[in-house]
């Protein structure tokens, strides 16, 4: 049992961190952005290059090093992200939101084979694996580069809660989220707190991208549409806009895919997590916390 619940929050760490970008877009823009994903995949892509141009890692160095490239990917991805609102979201911002979904799915495509094109369609083993023994604590066996990783992403997860509570560029996004019209006109400037807004959910993106190539040992271009999914799910269970709820979903959807595999079986996996968000859609849409749309961001 122990087990299965270490299972389920370690892996919901990156639910949550993926899903965290959803929900801030959504709550300031009211997108579904469903190119996140793959920005994910950008970010491990980028880890596995910035870590091949870097000739290798001396051993016992693998950890540090990978925080000194988690720095260098969460820049790159959130740049991505801020080009990607650019290009692809601002001048429809005003377009029915069909058209703003329809984009959104396009530039998921176009991320995804872009980088098929550009580092090709066979799997990519990762320079830097975190391995290493278990120790057993409480009846689960647990690594120390599982702890490291679940650390950073619990770091980084409430370092934009803070940013988003308790400061001035925080209180603008909200302002935004309510009434974006009414915000410009007390002079905060739309545009760029949106960019920022992107900027921060893709750089958590990224991070989680690079953190799960280096545990999982392997990458390619079609990693980030499934977990673009799931963090939805876990965003939906949550409250989609509502960052703590978002933070309890993807922990949710980890401890849910965790049990739900014992009971059923590793290849009922996806259609668990799925039918709970059917089941979320259907039951509650507005998701464990979503009642505090004041609040959302």
């Amino acid at each position: 049992m122990s087990q299965l619940i270490w299972n389920g929050l370690f892996v919901g760490s990156f639910y949550a961190l993926v899903a965290l970008g959803y929900t801030m877009v959504y709550g300031v823009m009211k997108l579904l952005n469903f190119a996140h994903g793959d920005l994910y995949m950008l970010g491990a892509f980028t880890g596995f290059a910035v870590l091949g141009a870097a000739g290798g890692v001396p051993p016992g160095m693998a950890l540090p090093a990978l925080l000194g490239v988690l720095v260098v990917t969460m820049a790159v991805t959130g740049l991505a992200g801020v080009a990607l609102e650019r290009v692809a979201y601002r001048p429809l911002r005003a377009a029915p939101r069909l058209s703003l979904l329809i984009t959104a799915v396009g530039a998921s495509f176009a991320l995804e084979y872009g980088m098929r094109a550009v580092a090709g369609a066979e799997p990519r083993v990762y320079p830097v694996r975190l391995g290493g023994s278990a120790a057993e604590v409480l009846g689960a066996r647990i690594t120390v580069q599982q702890i490291a990783l679940v650390v950073v992403a619990v770091l980084l997860m409430t370092g934009l809660n803070l940013l988003v509570t308790r400061t001035r560029e925080g209180r603008a996004m909200r302002a935004i989220a309510l009434d974006p019209r009414t915000s410009a006109l007390m002079g905060i400037n739309v545009d760029a707190v949106i960019s920022r807004t992107f900027f921060l959910g893709s750089a958590l993106a990224g991070a989680a991208g690079v953190m799960a190539g280096a545990y999982y040992g392997k990458i390619d271009f079609l990693m980030g549409f499934l977990i673009g999914l799931k963090a939805f799910t876990a965003a939906v269970i949550g409250g989609i806009g509502n960052i703590p709820g978002t933070m309890l979903g993807g922990l949710l959807l980890g401890l849910l895919e965790s049990f739900g595999t014992w009971w059923l079986g590793g290849q009922w996996r996806d259609v668990f997590a799925f039918g709970v968000l059917i089941l979320f859609l259907t039951v509650r849409p507005t998701g464990l916390l979503g009642e505090r749309v004041t609040e959302r961001v």
